[in-house]
């Protein structure tokens, strides 16, 4: 987790995704294809190095052209964590066993060419399915974000349901990584959507929280320290298209990172 601090420390707690959809593609005026992808990619990247702290790509966009989008992804995340640019893989992953294993080998494997610093992942077959992504995190320094109350409407149902413990689903998820980071502080993560109240109680968890729904989702800077009244030094407010809306020019892009990275300090200074 100190490599997060310094970094949050030297260059502010935006989270700045890739999301070449193909809206955006075409909106960037770019083919919808691996070419156009690429070229998406290296403007991103151009435009964050060395303004913001953490970059997350999401992996669907790319792995929907298949090799050829992978191997985008791995150009970009090597640039990326080459340059020190921190670099959340935005892939979900979530299953049991070996399968989960293989997973974490893909996404935070020392060898893997996806290799990333951390990667978002799903507990919803039960937190203890996530122990060997785990335990290949602590073991290579890297960390996991576990969806616990995200930003999407329709996993409130679910996520709100009650355990027979009597708290939430996703208050479950959260004592859980409380648990996790009692014996190994900051490997555990947590995604809070910052679209909406979230209902949690967070006063017990140290770690960083990833918090999508800023910009074009509804939520803005001032709203942060209202939603995470207590969770302040490592919240990751992430913004995807409210910052990529300014490309594809590498500037304008660079400046609306910079600027939403600025009002995010201001509101939670």
């Amino acid at each position: 987790m100190h490599r997060l601090t310094s970094a949050v420390e030297h260059r502010g707690r935006l989270c700045v995704g890739i999301d070449p959809h193909p809206g955006l593609l075409e909106a960037w005026g770019l083919p919808v294809s691996a070419e156009g992808l690429e070229t998406f990619a290296e403007i991103c990247v151009e435009a964050y190095v060395g303004e913001v702290a953490v970059v997350k790509p999401q992996v669907a966009f790319f792995e929907a052209y298949g090799s050829a989008g992978y191997a985008v992804l791995e150009r970009t995340i090597s640039v990326l964590r080459e340059a020190g640019t921190l670099v959340v893989a935005d892939a979900k992953r979530g299953d049991i066993g070996s399968t989960m294993a293989a997973y974490a080998q893909s996404w935070l494997g020392a060898e893997s060419a996806l290799s990333s610093d951390a990667l978002t992942v799903s507990p919803y077959l039960g937190f203890g399915a996530l122990d060997p992504a785990l335990s290949l995190a602590a073991e290579q320094g890297r960390g996991l974000f576990v969806l616990a109350r995200t930003s999407n409407p329709e996993g409130g149902d679910l996520q709100a349901a009650q355990t027979a413990g009597g708290v939430s689903v996703a208050q479950s998820m959260v004592d859980a990584a409380v648990r996790h980071n009692d014996a190994q502080p900051g490997l555990v993560g947590l995604v809070v959507g910052a679209t909406r109240g979230h209902g949690l109680d967070l006063s017990n968890f140290s770690g960083p929280i990833l918090a999508p729904g800023l910009g074009a989702q509804g939520a803005t800077p001032g709203d942060l320290a209202d939603i995470f009244p207590d969770s302040r030094k490592l919240l990751l407010p992430n913004s995807s298209r409210g910052v990529l809306g300014a490309g594809p020019s590498v500037t304008a892009l660079r400046e609306a990172a910079v600027k939403v990275r600025d009002e995010i300090e201001s509101a939670l200074s």
